[in-house]
């Protein structure tokens, strides 16, 4: 009987755990449970969603790993007790502390040469300035500090288990390097005015780092986006395009990035690779406001977009509701312009999603200039990914053709395959095949592209 392996995907909103088999990466079984909502979360909530979702796979597993929300700051005492609810990756209240970050360090090139990316609110590293400048009490108590998917696996581990982690989620801290494939605890005494005791990390990608109580094995886990690298079984040169609570353009790169203006994210992959990203803190979200605002359900949303033009006779959104993160705004606000007496509702629906699709072409443009290459194959995942209107739309917005992934907890299939990796022990993961793909493609509106980025231009210093 072959082996059978557990994938877990504790997200923004929920837990995910997939019960797949190790040789072909079909899924068996499939289990999930709720979080909380907030951008400020109590991190034990996740350990009760993970026994709810995944307690009743784990007997049954052979091994099993964690993909989590990056960047995300969980603080431990010395007893090992929560000091405080966690900061989640979209809590923009750091922004003024990696600004200053940034300027200790030495400015936007000294961040990227020391960390692989520009510091930002959502790194962890910007979360730990903030509990120092504001909260000296709690900084003063924290003896550890915490990635999302760190702190659950070690919840799975056996007791007594040291933290680990791995170099992937380790990448968006804010204090790895990924130049030296370290730690840089001096980045964390800058950040905390303290030194916290940092997770453990592999000496190779698919290397076993514990043990549950029953003895089935624990890999180091990673990020979300480095776990649906791994799920969808990306190459060099292939882009994800996740719509989710964030937009994600990831792209597998044999090339460590570095991009000083902050727009790609130089993060390290779960393989030994690197991730170029491009991340925006609004994404389904923008569709979730056109829904609310029109008043229809998200299956109406599409069809009111679909029976407007391109470019939305004229209607143009700069979909930053709540800050954004690429471009660096996080002080902004949504813009909508060019409404006349005659725009109509399919106008304004049509406007939101050329918005989504926009802010996700200029991540793909960026992710090509920075690495110099060409993407080879572009993927879109995630519930938004799901909208007709989406789907649709998107090969005309980006100007080629598009895979649609089938629905799927990729996420969870990628921690699963990392788990399979480390069972296995072989030098490359498992192959599993993905069926259900299928690729769409339209005629090229470069004109609707073209007015976005006027409006962002012309809206530049507004915040």
């Amino acid at each position: 009987m072959a082996p059978l392996v557990l994938g877990i995907d504790s997200s923004t909103q929920s837990t995910k755990a997939l019960l797949v088999d190790a040789e072909t990466g079909q899924v068996l079984e499939e289990r999930r449970s709720s979080h909380p909502d907030g951008t400020e979360v109590d991190p034990r909530a996740w350990l009760r969603a993970v026994d709810e979702a995944a307690g009743p796979l784990l007997e049954r597993a052979d091994a099993l790993a964690v993909g989590g929300q990056q960047h995300g700051m969980v603080l431990l005492d010395e007893a090992g007790e929560v000091v405080r609810p966690a900061l989640l990756w979209n809590d923009t209240r750091s922004a003024d502390a990696a600004t200053t970050l940034i300027d200790e360090m030495g400015g936007p090139q000294a961040s990227v040469e020391e960390i692989g990316s520009l510091m930002v609110a959502s790194f962890t590293a910007s979360k730990l300035r903030w509990v120092r400048d504001e909260e000296p009490e709690n900084a003063q108590r924290a003896a550890q500090v915490l990635l999302p998917h760190d702190f659950v696996s070690l919840h799975l581990a056996e007791s007594g288990t040291a933290p680990f982690t791995d170099r992937g989620d380790a990448s968006g801290t804010g204090y790895y390097s990924t130049r030296e494939e370290a730690w840089k605890p001096e980045l964390v005494e800058a950040a905390l005015g303290k030194n916290l005791e940092l997770p453990r990390l592999p000496s190779a990608p698919n290397e076993v780092m514990a043990r549950t109580a029953s003895g089935a094995a624990i890999a180091a886990g990673t990020g979300d986006n480095m776990g649906a690298a791994l799920g969808l079984s990306l190459g060099p040169g292939d882009v994800s395009v996740s719509i989710g609570t964030s937009g994600v353009c990831a792209m597998v790169s044999d090339a460590r990035p570095g991009d000083a203006s902050g727009t790609v994210t130089g993060f390290a992959d779960a393989t030994g690779r690197f991730l170029p990203m491009t991340t925006t803190i609004n994404a389904s979200r923008i569709l979730e406001a056109g829904r609310a605002l029109l008043g229809v359900s998200h299956d109406e949303m599409a069809e009111l977009a679909l029976a407007s033009e391109p470019g939305a006779n004229g209607v143009t959104l700069l979909p930053y509701f709540d800050g954004e993160r690429t471009p660096n705004r996080p002080h902004a606000r949504a813009t909508l312009t060019g409404m006349s007496t005659s725009t109509t509702r399919e106008d304004v629906a049509r406007a939101y999603v050329e918005a989504l699709l926009c802010s996700l072409a200029d991540g793909i443009t960026s992710l090509e200039e920075r690495t110099g290459t060409a993407a080879r194959r572009i993927t879109l995942i995630g519930g938004g990914a799901r909208s007709r209107a989406v789907q649709q739309l998107a090969p005309a917005i980006f100007g080629r053709e598009v895979t649609i992934a089938p629905d799927g907890e990729f996420v969870a299939l990628g921690a699963a395959r990392q788990a399979a990796w480390a069972l296995a022990g072989t030098e490359e993961p498992p192959s599993w095949e993905i069926s259900g793909s299928r690729v769409v493609t339209a005629d090229a509106t470069p004109e609707v592209l073209g007015a976005y980025r006027e409006l962002k231009e012309r809206t530049a210093d507004w915040s």
